[in-house]
């Protein structure tokens, strides 16, 4: 009879020792990662290394006169370690030395980082992450709704140097309630794209997020909307609100009103079989008011826009106009004049992100040629470089609502750049991870590959991968 068990003690003994090799080379390469280019690391250690260097040298001149003036001290040749020859008192010395270093180094970083690293996720990771994020591409982004939040969400993961423009014309739920009792604008778009910025899986954000069930007063709020609204009683300014809410969540970016002028949103409607047109005030009633958009308007017609927005716009690399409902999301911060200004002003890359999918009460039967054309009926032509469409049309989608086909026609002026960019979860909106990736695409096509080092390619890719 064999006996197997020395067998398997044998195995398992080599599956442990393979085991700790893995985690001794996974502990070596996550070190080597401290030196690749890019980070701006081994610039400081070389100067970390210097100083110290030069304050050794300090304290073995002043060591060498003291051993002069009392050569016989058993403590000096204790310390020197005069037994030894000299060139392997150097190198303990040295060894014992950089070993120090090196322990403290790494203790005052892990130490002084602990509170911003994420359990499971190195020093060195974050550090990565966060180099090659500062040096993405300054996007700025134009919309509301989910559909900003969710474009936000996978630009997140391409640069830190973000910044979305939202529209301000909400008046219904928990943002129009605020808006009417404290004379704010609405907080619930912006609360949405601060937390699309942050972390989704943080509670905080969570909290952010939580809207109340319960209570004659809460119920319907949105946690975020008070939170924002009560940052700006705080800091008196409802931009200033907003900005202490980003800090609180540290998002990736900025998100900014595109006024903060009270305005109302007014569309002209055109039943159906009927020719005259009829006027519908408020954001929340426009989709619920049957017939057909020809037209909104912003009262007063000339807000001024915020003056964040407009240098964001100027100074920007990429400006993305969209996803988001067309009338009611979009088109309302196209409707601030100085906006469109700098949008034609500035020499960023301008793409239009056309919907997946057509919206009740909008844009029934829309395909992507008429999106884009009521956006010019608006603010005239021009003022995108190319749009981009979902060109994947075969998922089941709810009643009534139907996919929005690319066009295709010599009578289309602006290039149109089709790829598969819906939700298979939720196939009326964007997959924001596709979505981000085709813009970026689309923008190393028209400039360049971006600024990034080889580090920084290396950790790009394997987040994506």
């Amino acid at each position: 009879m064999v006996r197997l068990s020395g067998i398997f003690d044998k195995v398992y003994s080599k599956m442990g020792d393979s085991s700790e090799d893995h985690e001794i080379a996974a502990q070596w390469r996550r070190l080597g990662r401290w030196l690749k280019p890019g980070l701006g690391v081994k610039r400081w250690l070389v100067v970390f290394v210097v100083g110290t260097g030069l304050i050794g040298l300090g304290l073995a001149v002043l060591l060498l006169d003291i051993y002069r003036a009392h050569p016989e001290s058993p403590w000096l040749a204790l310390l020197s370690l005069s037994a030894l020859p000299r060139w392997l008192r150097a190198l303990v010395l040295s060894l014992t030395g950089l070993s120090l270093l090196l322990i403290a180094v790494f203790s005052l970083n892990r130490t002084l980082l602990a509170p911003y690293i994420r359990p499971g996720k190195s020093v060195v990771e974050a550090v990565a992450q966060h180099r090659r994020l500062e040096r993405g591409p300054k996007i700025v982004t134009i919309g509301g709704g989910t559909g900003l939040s969710t474009l936000l969400r996978g630009l997140k993961r391409h640069s830190g140097n973000l910044t979305a423009i939202v529209t301000v014309t909400d008046d219904g739920g928990s943002s129009g309630r605020l808006r009417r009792s404290l004379g704010l604008p609405p907080p619930g778009d912006i609360r949405a794209c601060i937390a699309a910025l942050s972390d989704d899986e943080d509670l905080l954000t969570q909290l952010f997020q939580y809207r109340f069930v319960e209570g004659d007063e809460l119920n319907g709020h949105s946690f975020g909307n008070l939170f924002i609204a009560a940052l700006a009683g705080v800091t008196g300014s409802f931009d200033q609100g907003i900005v202490e809410a980003a800090r609180i969540l540290s998002i990736r970016g900025k998100v900014l009103p595109s006024t903060l002028k009270d305005v109302a949103l007014v569309a002209d409607k055109t039943p159906n079989l009927v020719l005259e047109a009829f006027r519908v005030e408020g954001e929340s009633l426009i989709p619920e008011t049957p017939g057909r958009i020809r037209r909104v308007h912003l009262e007063p017609n000339d807000p001024p826009a915020y003056p964040g927005a407009i240098q964001a716009l100027l100074s920007a690399d990429m400006i993305i106009i969209g996803p988001g409902s067309l009338y009611t999301s979009v088109i309302p911060n196209l409707l601030v004049p100085d906006l469109v200004k700098a949008i034609r002003a500035g020499q960023a890359f301008k793409v239009y992100v056309c919907n997946v999918a057509t919206q009740l009460g909008e844009t029934e039967g829309y395909d992507c040629q008429q999106h884009l054309e009521a956006i010019e009926r608006h603010v005239g032509r021009g003022l995108v470089d190319t749009v981009i469409a979902n060109d994947r049309l075969d998922y089941p989608l709810p009643d009534r609502i139907s996919p929005v086909a690319p066009s295709v026609g010599e009578d289309i002026m602006v290039p149109i750049y089709t790829a598969d960019l819906v939700d298979p979860v939720r196939p009326w909106r964007h997959d924001s991870a596709k979505l981000a990736d085709k813009l970026i695409d689309l923008l190393e096509e028209r400039t360049g590959p971006l600024d990034l080092s080889p580090g920084d390619r290396l950790e790009s890719t394997t987040n994506l991968n």
